[in-house]
């Protein structure tokens, strides 16, 4: 009895590790994607693929993060992209990783996917997506106060602020240091965000 138990654990044991080596491989893959996607087409194809692993995996949020991220890259560098219906697909994959684990990183991208509602028409959408967008800062900066993704994203949307409402290159600056500050603290683990630093050094040198 005590050699079939044996046998058994020992078999689901290989079984797991097969499955995450199956699940790493599958996001290594992705993830060099993602460096060489160009099209609106290419980054939701991405996104679709990492919405399937996450829905394999079922307990890994960075699927479901990943996904994001490559829409709300599509929603940047797409300027006749339905920015809302991309959000709304953004969201749905921030609800999904959140089941999963709440953190910083997913706050980041409800953080850009405000950004970009309320980029459609600014004057008239701050009151609502302006507000999401700085809940969102403010909900990740209380989980995780080193996460320099979220103080890039906080200087790229005070620089993109007129100085008459706060804004500018100015109040940028500093909070651009502090990101670049902690991004060359960081040490992400594998697999983990680690994208940022060197556009906040691009962005930064706009303020000197």
């Amino acid at each position: 009895m005590k050699s079939i138990l044996f046998s058994l654990l020992l078999f689901a044991g290989f079984a797991c590790m097969a499955q995450s080596d199956r699940y790493t491989e599958a996001m290594k893959k992705n993830l060099a994607l993602f460096g060489t996607a160009k099209t609106t087409a290419d980054y939701q194809s991405l996104a679709n693929s990492f919405e399937r692993i996450g829905d394999a995996e079922k307990t890994q949020w960075l699927p479901y993060y990943y996904a994001g991220l490559s829409l709300c890259t599509a929603g940047w560098n797409d300027p006749k992209l339905d920015r809302d219906a991309n959000s709304a697909r953004i969201n749905a994959l921030c609800d999904k990783a959140e089941i999963i684990e709440k953190n910083s990183e997913i706050c980041g991208l409800r953080n850009m996917s405000a950004t970009q509602q309320m980029m459609v028409d600014p004057q008239t959408r701050w009151q609502t997506y302006g507000q999401q967008a700085s809940a969102a800062l403010a909900s990740g900066l209380k989980m995780d106060p080193e996460n320099p993704r979220l103080y890039y994203l906080q200087a790229e949307g005070i620089m993109n602020t007129p100085e008459a409402f706060g804004g500018g290159k100015a109040k940028a600056k500093p909070i651009f240091e502090k990101a670049i500050e902690l991004f060359k603290k960081q040490q992400p683990k594998p697999l983990y965000p680690n994208w940022g630093q060197e556009r906040a050094e691009e962005e930064l040198a706009k303020c000197q």
